[in-house]
């Protein structure tokens, strides 16, 4: 154990942004996306604007996921629905669990389901360190909301917990060269999604390229 003195000065120093050679340290870059979307009827304009759908293409990506009756999704990252609402019409046994961190969509996720008569759509209020699913889900799936998520690796391997014995994650995120999206630093490669996923215990199981801008990738 270090003296109490010790470890002072490595507070103050770390407060101050001071090295151990007494340098100043830059700030770590942060490893995720901070943003708030806590106004659902402002992004309902843009997350659910039918033009999206010539390059988001959820009707393919809802079909290569290969869901059935009776199984459980979460679609975490929800928003405002887009894609929880297509997903709840494969199947009315097909449970569908919108998670989203957001109070404000989580009560605009209540009153879609309620008004597009969508019983097996269950909203969940998530957190940022986990989606807080009430029980194991088959798939999970994840679109543009990846760059999101802070500590990726420890996320998604207390997320295993949350997945049945052959469960998925279903990854959709955007591409460096892609005309919009998040800012470049927080677009990520195969390799690296692919690296930190592994760290988290997942293997890639399948990679689609029919999406124009965004990777689109399963994992064990």
């Amino acid at each position: 154990m270090v003296t109490r003195t010790i470890v002072a000065v490595l507070t103050i120093g770390a407060a101050a942004g001071v090295g151990a050679a007494g340098q100043h340290q830059p700030p770590a870059k942060p490893d995720h996306m901070q943003h708030r979307f806590d106004d659902p009827a402002k992004f309902a304009k843009s997350f659910d604007d039918p033009a999206r759908d010539a390059w988001q293409l959820p009707s393919r990506v809802i079909e290569a996921l290969g869901l059935k009756g009776g199984m459980a999704v979460a679609d975490i990252g929800a928003g405002t629905g887009y894609f929880s609402t297509r997903l709840a019409r494969v199947a009315p046994d097909l449970t569908v669990y919108a998670a989203d961190i957001e109070p404000a969509m989580v009560e605009h996720l209540k009153s879609r389901a309620m008004s597009e008569h969508l019983k097996n759509v269950v909203p969940v209020l998530a957190g940022t360190a986990s989606p807080n699913l009430p029980k194991p889900v088959d798939v999970v799936l994840i679109v543009d909301t990846y760059h999101h998520i802070g500590n990726r690796a420890a996320y998604f391997r207390d997320l295993r917990k949350s997945l049945t014995a052959s469960g998925r994650v279903a990854i959709v995120d955007f591409r460096k060269d892609a005309p919009e999206g998040p800012p470049v630093e927080f677009r990520f490669t195969v390799d690296q999604i692919e690296t930190e996923m592994k760290q988290a215990g997942f293997r890639l199981d399948a990679k689609h390229d029919f999406l124009p801008r965004q990777h689109f990738l399963i994992f064990r």
